[in-house]
């Protein structure tokens, strides 16, 4: 049965220190590209297919990111969680389970931005999440990417059973920060700061983690360089505009 998830995670706590200097004085999921601010386009794409509650992290210019949110009117709503010290991606989610509830749920770094194919990414990784497993990731095609992204991320199947990249091998795809998961990904682990990697390197172990590749437009967005192409390209996208 497919999952109708209602609740999702952004992780806006990390420090973008590959940003700077664009980031020393805010957060970079307050970034604009295309008129509005990365955190706001993660949230709308929730609202789409019906989440109703996000939690929101913060760390490195936590005041004006509960600012940001606190001036939004539009749904979802938002919880927001101020982090005393980085937790990490996995364990600034495993730190908000109380708040996420015990069905599947969404997690979108803060700094992904993505325009949907045919049918909404979100949506897919729901279509995509069943019984048998504990998270569905999106991917993006390494070679649609302009900016570097080193060797890539992971090889997936055509059943999208996934597995990493061996070394020196490069891989079709990269992850690109958005997954749906059921709470159980992030069973047995530790407190205090961990990488989410931890917990997906054990699910792939087990058969447990799945992967969609993404139909639409997808940018990576980490440096100041990044931004400006990606503001040129959806400009482009949105224009018609090919040069």
């Amino acid at each position: 049965m497919t999952p109708e998830p209602h609740a999702a995670m952004v992780l806006a706590a990390g420090l973008g220190q590959r940003m700077r200097p664009l980031t020393a004085h805010t957060a970079k999921t307050l970034l604009t590209l295309g008129g509005r601010a990365l955190l706001d386009h993660a949230l709308d794409r929730l609202a789409d297919v019906g989440v109703t509650t996000v939690v929101v992290n913060g760390f490195w210019q936590a005041n004006r990111i509960a600012a940001h949110l606190a001036g939004r009117a539009q749904p979802p709503r938002t919880i927001f969680r101020r982090e005393a010290t980085l937790l990490d991606t996995g364990g600034g989610v495993r730190a908000a389970l109380d708040l996420l509830g015990p069905d599947p749920f969404y997690v979108i770094n803060g700094d992904s931005f993505w325009l949907n194919g045919p049918r909404p990414a979100l949506a897919r990784l729901a279509d995509g999440f069943d019984p048998g497993v504990d998270g569905v990731l999106l991917v993006h095609r390494s070679f649609q990417v302009n900016s570097d992204i080193g060797l890539g991320d992971f090889v997936v199947d055509q059943q999208g059973r996934l597995r990493r990249r061996r070394e020196r091998e490069i891989a079709p795809y990269i992850y690109a920060g958005v997954q749906l998961i059921a709470p159980q990904l992030l069973a047995d682990m530790p407190d205090g700061p961990f990488s989410m990697n931890l917990a997906w390197d054990r699910a792939i172990a087990a058969g447990r983690l799945r992967a969609v590749v993404h139909e639409g437009l997808w940018v990576h967005l980490s440096t100041p360089a990044d931004l400006a192409e990606s503001e040129t390209i959806l400009n482009a996208r949105l224009t018609g505009d090919s040069r």
